[in-house]
């Protein structure tokens, strides 16, 4: 037997706290290698949100490498605290749900469990919608007919579809999802250098591409201020040979029709409230900007880096909380330690560069991207710009496997588990993946895209605390030794003398949830609130470990 694993010997399947879908996975039933787990890292990392990350960072004024170091940082600092919460998953078995009583209780885990489960399901919703748009631009395509801008019976038509196909794979179980990641992994892969040799090839040249991420970094226009006078300041495109890609432009706020030929002087204007402004070369107009006051002390950019890395840390925070939910299933400490080392930072790194690429070769090989604020860092909007139908059937093909990819992995598997764990008996996985995906429904994605988008991240980067708490009581409290029949009695040691509530772990979740919240209110505390993944993370962690010394 694999020392690594530990085995559940005492009968425990009358407990209403115990399920098959929540028992140990047997030794002989870890099918999972290294390769299997770098695989669905490679799917779930391969997704629209990756593709966009460096944008984010570049749009703010960073160039391109330090975006990526910031990436690759964030997703290797993040990788440690997967690989110590995985180590549990191995060793006995289990999913996050369970592992999770022996520190917050029987009934106080469903508190972080369900929290996680509810992102998740919110996250399921919004890629079930985008995986359906990818549905409906093929019929586009094939029919020849022309996408409407609203909502349509042909786009829920088209969420409709992707929501079976997601379906389909819960409902086939664990190892149907060990084989879509397998097999959809080198797809990705190939589907990302396909892009860069495309931009390469289209630009001429590494360096030539990679040269025009500095245009990136310069929105169209921005107002200085100056002895009290007001100046706009406008910046357009340049083409691969240095012209300038836009010949005039109109002040639109000024209610005026005139066009202006461009300048790169600043431009004296009465105020500087609602500067909106348009650009255009020949027949090409731009879309109409609102330029932004900035100032000339843009503050440290250490502390920059600092916000985006904790930024970039919270990205798969939600997934270093209930990765227990897959290294379940690997054979070995280092086939989960390889794997996740292997399939996290260096996807991330290599999506998130394939957007930088991408990008900068698209801004130079579409006349009609006149300014930075055009640039198509959206692959839907990339592909958009494409005339031919075989290339927008072909991506879009693409964009579905990449979506459905890292919606069965990374949100599908934690909410099945964390619904199955409120009612063993009665939830079975494919239960708790239904209502998942019924509850993607009633979210109602294409209503609130943007602003649930938001949302899950500002609660995403307030479970560091859970995760704290998790890797304080595995590693500091219990030594990585649990009684694992003990984990499926309502009355055993995990129940906290039958209340099913660890009091410790609670004080610690809502101290470090206080703490990373306190400075959206308190200004002095600002760098608590921007920090809040970390905040939340070591105060819980320092926390529990103190009280539960106490405790013991």
């Amino acid at each position: 037997m694999n020392k690594d694993i530990v085995e559940l010997h005492e009968d425990v399947s009358d407990s209403p706290l115990y399920s098959d879908d929540l028992a140990p996975v047997p030794s002989n039933q870890r099918t999972w290698s290294k390769w299997h787990l770098a695989a669905i890292w490679v799917g779930m990392a391969v997704c629209i949100p990756t593709y966009l990350l460096a944008s984010y960072m570049i749009k703010t004024g960073l160039n391109w490498y330090e975006a990526l170091i910031i990436i690759g940082l964030a997703n290797l600092i993040i990788t440690i605290p997967m690989v110590l919460n995985g180590h549990a998953g191995v060793k006995y078995g289990v999913p996050f749900p369970v592992i999770g009583r022996a520190a917050f209780g029987t009934k106080g885990v469903h508190l972080a469990s369900v929290t996680r489960g509810v992102i998740a399901c919110g996250w399921f919703g919004v890629q079930t919608w985008i995986g359906g748009l990818a549905i409906y631009a093929i019929f586009n395509a094939i029919t020849g007919s022309t996408g409407e801008l609203g909502l349509s019976i042909g786009k829920f038509v088209g969420f409709a579809i992707f929501w079976f196909v997601n379906m389909y794979f819960i409902w086939k179980g664990t190892e149907s999802i060990k084989w879509l990641e397998t097999y959809s992994a080198p797809i990705l892969i190939i589907m990302g250098l396909i892009l860069i040799y495309w931009s390469y090839a289209k630009a001429e040249g590494f360096s030539v591409v990679l040269d025009q991420s500095v245009q990136l970094e310069k929105t169209a226009a921005t107002i200085t201020e100056k002895d009290d006078k007001f100046y706009l300041n406008l910046n357009v495109l340049k083409s691969k040979e240095g012209a300038l890609k836009a010949s005039e432009y109109n002040i639109v706020s000024d209610k005026s029709s005139t066009w202006e030929t461009f300048t790169s002087n600043p431009i004296l204007i009465p105020s500087a409230e609602n500067i909106q402004v348009q650009f255009r070369n020949n027949d090409v107009l731009s879309s109409v900007v609102t330029a932004n006051a900035i100032s000339e002390n843009s503050g440290s950019k250490l502390w920059s880096y600092l916000l985006w890395l904790t930024a970039m840390v919270g990205f798969w925070a939600t997934m270093s909380i209930s990765i227990a939910d897959i290294t379940r299933y690997a054979a070995t400490q280092k086939d989960q330690i390889a794997g996740q080392f292997i399939g996290l930072p260096a996807t991330m790194m290599l999506y998130s560069f394939v957007g930088i690429f991408v990008t900068c070769a698209a801004i130079i090989n579409f006349k009609e991207i006149l300014i930075a604020d055009d640039a198509p860092w959206d692959p839907v909007s990339l592909i958009a710009k494409f005339k031919n139908p075989v290339v927008v059937i072909v991506a879009q093909v693409f964009m579905i496997i990449a979506t459905l990819s890292t919606n069965i992995a990374a949100n599908v598997i934690a909410p099945s588990n964390a619904f199955s764990n409120l009612w063993p008996k009665k939830i079975s996985f494919k239960k708790g993946g239904t209502i998942t995906g019924v509850i993607g429904i009633l979210i109602m994605p294409w209503w609130l895209l943007n602003e649930i988008s938001g949302f899950l991240i500002f609660v995403s980067g307030l479970l560091g605390p859970v995760l704290g708490i998790l890797i304080a009581d595995y590693y500091v409290v219990r030594k990585k030794r649990l009684k694992l029949s003990e984990l499926y009695k309502e009355d055993g040691i995990y129940s906290y003398k039958k209340t099913g509530f660890n009091k410790v772990a609670m004080i610690a979740l809502f101290i470090g949830v206080f703490a990373a919240l306190i400075g959206y209110w308190v200004p002095a505390l600002n760098f608590l609130y921007s920090l809040s993944w970390f905040t939340g993370f070591i105060i819980s962690f320092v926390l529990y470990c103190i009280l539960m010394k106490k405790a013991i």
